[in-house]
């Protein structure tokens, strides 16, 4: 829970059946309160489901069973899944599996999902428990509660109400339990009446309102059913259990964070920049091949030249800075280090006025902007939406991280890169403690679940590594390609002319060559294109033969802060608005201009006191 934030769909064939896997947002409730979890929930009661997998950590089955009760309660096919069930036993937990699924009356699976253990069985309870229809033992409640829901599932057929997948006593346990989706919808008289006064009723016999009463029999429920199915004997000692002495510290955490995320950007800059050079080399002794034979101003040369730097900026320039930094990226999730990093940077988020879960879409936006910006769907208020998905743009993806690796950390030094980013850190939290002041309101705190650490599986690395390089090689790449062409065109037609002079005023101000006016237009299109377009207008990959090391930084700081990309433009249209996208566009574009001037300016300062100290 909390960090897929919506549902994704695939076909799968079960032993010859082709079915349609839906992998829903995580939650423990399906009375939700943010958006992600109210996605799942919908999804639940709004679809023909013909089977759901709940997959559950058997290392803390106990709070797990809330959720399986109240999914037992929408009577439709039911399987648990007991995932990691091998670190439950190291934590000396053992579950009687057979005894669990005659309790709740559904088929019960011990799976360990990152090694590939327990996984046909799972497809066959699965392909049984369609078949079957096997829908479990609806859990019963004390007296009060019960007597509640029969009331209100009497007014609830007297009214005419239905929701056409889940059954009538479902209905009544969500009004009883105050859901809003469900108030909204079924805004009855009679239904709310005899909702309130059933409330005051459970009141007075419990002490507490329906919602946290049947909330506690729930949890009851659930810790009585573990401890039927459970013994828990003493666990095995294991070095992961002292690492968060260590890894957490209120001190030490903050430095092994540094010292973490330090030699992550040195192995992708160090292995990036071995890489780029040579490869860089091989391309354009291609292109000065293709020029000496066919000539360099023919059509047919501008336009294979464009292909040629379309696969060049790919090949020798993106890929071996993303492939690592991709793979660090999903190493230090699969280990379990990126929420111990939520974590230690809650502090942080406080400090500008953002509290919680808001770290969350932060991380993300070290990979990409789309998943980072739909990510703030998991927070619970519309400012905090607004505030976190207009700073996540400000965060340097993927792609303008390898303008930040292929050409700062390549030509002017990895310390000049990782500077980039300290100051992008420093950046947003200004912008964000700005925009909290300026729409003040008090945010709730972190709840955040630590997983244990665990060894990742290399096959699994190397496939979420591949789901998230696939998208650069589907979309970005061919867009590189086209892009490179469109460019060679419009230097062929002599455009390129008309649109620099169009921005000469800012490529001015920048102390930019006129001709890299050209280059930001397609930065607008993929973050990746501004860098590639930018070797293909100057004329050459060596771009310190044409560049100076403060024109490179005013460039890339440019580039890493102003509009964000066509695709995170599209989904912050979607999530929060066409105001605040438009903002969002206006905001970082200003912010961009005052910050490669500023960064000018003092670069310029600085070096003047250099020369007058060695004077």
């Amino acid at each position: 829970p909390g960090t897929t934030v919506s549902f994704t769909e695939s076909k799968v064939s079960i032993y010859g059946d082709l079915c349609i896997c839906v992998d829903l947002p995580g939650t423990y409730s399906l009375v939700s309160r943010d958006l992600a979890e109210i996605t799942a929930r919908n999804y639940l009661i709004s679809e023909e489901v013909d089977a759901i997998v709940n997959v559950v950590d058997a290392s803390i089955l106990e709070r797990g069973l809330e959720l399986t009760i109240q999914l037992l309660e929408l009577k439709k096919p039911l399987i648990l899944c007991l995932n990691m069930i091998d670190e439950a036993r190291r934590k000396g937990i053992f579950i009687d599996k057979e005894k669990l699924s005659e309790i709740l009356g559904i088929p019960v699976v011990e799976t360990v999902a990152v090694k590939g253990e327990g996984m046909n069985e799972l497809f066959r309870e699965i392909r049984r428990t369609y078949k079957e229809k096997l829908v479990g033992k609806v859990p019963q409640y004390g007296p009060t509660i019960e007597k509640a829901i029969k009331q209100l599932t009497e007014e609830i057929k007297l009214n005419g109400i239905r929701e056409p997948y889940v059954s009538k006593r479902f209905l009544a346990l969500r009004i009883l339990e105050e859901d809003p989706y469900f108030l909204k919808k079924f805004p009855v008289d009679g239904l709310i009446k005899l909702k309130e006064k059933i409330s005051e009723t459970i009141k007075k016999e419990s002490g507490q309102r329906p919602p946290l009463a049947i909330s506690s029999e729930r949890h009851a429920m659930s810790l009585n059913i573990f401890e039927d199915v459970a013994e828990v004997k003493t666990p095995k000692p294991d070095f992961r259990d002292r690492l968060d002495d260590v890894l957490m510290h209120p001190i030490w955490g903050y430095v092994f964070l540094l010292l973490i995320m330090y030699g992550f950007f040195q192995i992708v800059f160090k292995f990036g920049g071995y890489l780029e050079g040579p490869l860089i080399d091989v391309f354009n002794n291609l292109i000065n091949q293709l020029k000496s034979s066919y000539g360099s101003q023919t059509l047919l040369t501008k336009l294979v030249e464009g292909v040629i730097q379309g696969f060049s900026g790919g090949i020798a320039i993106v890929l071996p800075y993303l492939v690592p930094f991709l793979l660090g990226l999903s190493l230090l999730e699969d280990l379990g280090y990126l929420p111990r990093i939520a974590y230690l940077t809650d502090a942080f988020m406080h400090k500008i006025g953002l509290h919680g879960k808001s770290v969350i879409p932060f991380i993300l936006g070290y990979g990409c902007n789309v998943p980072a910006v739909m990510a703030t769907r998991i927070l619970e208020t519309k400012r905090e939406r607004i505030i976190s998905a207009t700073l996540s743009v400000l965060v340097p993806c993927s792609a303008r991280s390898t303008i930040i690796f292929g050409l700062i950390a390549f030509y002017v030094g990895p310390t000049a890169a990782l500077g980039i980013y300290v100051l992008n850190i420093f950046v947003i939290a200004v912008a964000g403690r700005i925009m909290s002041k300026l729409m003040p309101e008090e945010a709730p705190g972190l709840m955040l679940e630590v997983p244990a650490y665990r060894l990742p599986s290399l096959k699994v690395l190397l496939l979420k590594t591949w789901f998230r390089l696939r998208e650069f090689i589907y979309v970005a790449w061919p867009i590189l390609i086209v892009g490179s062409m469109v460019l060679s065109l419009i230097e062929y037609a002599h455009w390129d002319i008309l649109i620099n002079n169009l921005l000469y005023p800012l490529t001015y101000v920048l102390s930019l060559p006129k001709q890299v006016g050209v280059t930001l237009i397609f930065g607008i299109l993929r973050k990746e294109l501004s860098l590639i377009m930018l070797m293909q207008a100057l004329g050459t990959p060596h771009l310190n033969q044409v560049l100076t090391h403060l024109q490179m930084m005013t460039f890339t700081i440019f580039v890493v802060f102003y509009i964000p990309c066509a695709a995170t433009i599209g989904v912050l249209w979607k999530e929060i608005g066409r105001k605040w996208t438009l903002f969002s566009i206006g905001f970082t574009t200003g912010l961009a201009l005052v910050l490669a001037v500023l960064v000018k300016y003092i670069w310029i300062l600085a070096a003047s006191l250099c020369v007058l100290s060695h004077a």
